[in-house]
């Protein structure tokens, strides 16, 4: 704070702009981080509160749901801060604080595309083996989703990749500007085990799905729409990291470079819009908690072979 000696009253501290940014570039994206936390916020909370209070919900399947809706609100939390960091102009939590915000952001990031791909193996048993669902192949899938996002997101941590901040400076993840040996020795193999294998996983099942499908006549869900989403918001980020491991990122301008982690802070509301509210066993539990009335009886997956 400041006192103004000709007026007579105090001010904020008027913070500089980041290089690249202008004011309204700056609202403009804290107010996007704000609505997508928010929205992701909400969407998933509802599907995780459902899950507890219906307990016809209580499956091994949307077992795996709620790894995502999980990991999800914690990709939401992270766009809070970034958003409440963008509209005071500053990171007010010093280099710790971007080491933590940038840890939280990427396993919560990592466990969310890994439960997408848990979700489609799921649903390829479920409709082309026959296969349901056991709880302890459910719980085991889960501990395994977050064991290995904690492992790749921990690396960073203890020298081997690097958290800094975005090129807005009100927000932290990995650092790939440097394009040096470290990053790219951490990349290449963080990217496979968490983006390519899970893309391959989802797109074998849901292609095999599709086929049950049209075998049958009977289409449960878009099989095509769940891999086209997690490309969609998480395939400009991954390219840019890419990029950035064989050119000089900082060449792309900041804006540019911040659209990608932009547009990946969506996919916790687009994912809940999918996996939860367009899962027809999901929504109706929703709607039994948020009503107490069944839409139609809740199919239950919980006895096993």
């Amino acid at each position: 704070m400041t006192y103004n000696k000709e007026n007579g009253f105090k001010m904020v501290t008027s913070y500089p702009l980041p290089e690249g940014f202008t004011d309204m570039d700056v609202f403009g994206l804290g107010t996007a981080l704000l609505v997508e936390g928010l929205l992701g916020f909400l969407l998933n909370g509802l599907a995780i509160l459902s899950y507890f209070k219906v307990k016809e919900m209580r499956t091994p399947s949307n077992f795996l749901v709620l790894s995502l809706a999980a990991a999800d609100i914690g990709v939401s939390m992270n766009a809070f801060v970034a958003a409440f960091s963008s509209f005071l102009r500053y990171w007010p939590y010093g280099s710790e604080g971007c080491q933590t915000h940038g840890f939280q952001g990427f396993v919560t990031a990592l466990a969310s595309i890994s439960s997408c791909a848990a979700i489609a193996w799921d649903r390829y048993h479920k409709y082309c083996t026959r296969t349901k669902l056991q709880w302890s192949t459910a719980i085991t899938v889960a501990i395994v989703v977050w064991g290995f996002s904690a492992f790749w997101s921990a690396m960073p941590l203890l020298g081997w990749g690097e958290y800094d901040y975005e090129p807005l400076r009100t927000c932290c993840t990995l650092d790939y500007t440097k394009g040096d040996r470290n990053f790219i020795s951490y990349l290449l193999p963080m990217a496979f085990f968490n983006f390519v294998i899970p893309v391959f996983i989802m797109y074998t099942s849901y292609q095999s799905v599709a086929q049950k499908f049209k075998k049958t006549g009977q289409t449960k869900f878009s099989t095509g729409l769940p891999l086209k989403s997690l490309v969609i918001c998480w395939g400009p980020y991954s390219l840019l990291c890419l990029y950035a491991a064989v050119e000089d990122a900082t060449l792309i301008s900041p804006k540019l470079r911040m659209i990608p982690a932009v547009l990946a802070k969506t996919s916790p509301a687009i994912n809940a819009l999918i996996y939860s509210l367009g899962n027809e066993n999901y929504r109706c539990g929703i709607w039994q908690f948020l009503t107490g009335q069944k839409m139609e009886p809740v199919q239950t997956d919980n006895k096993t072979k």
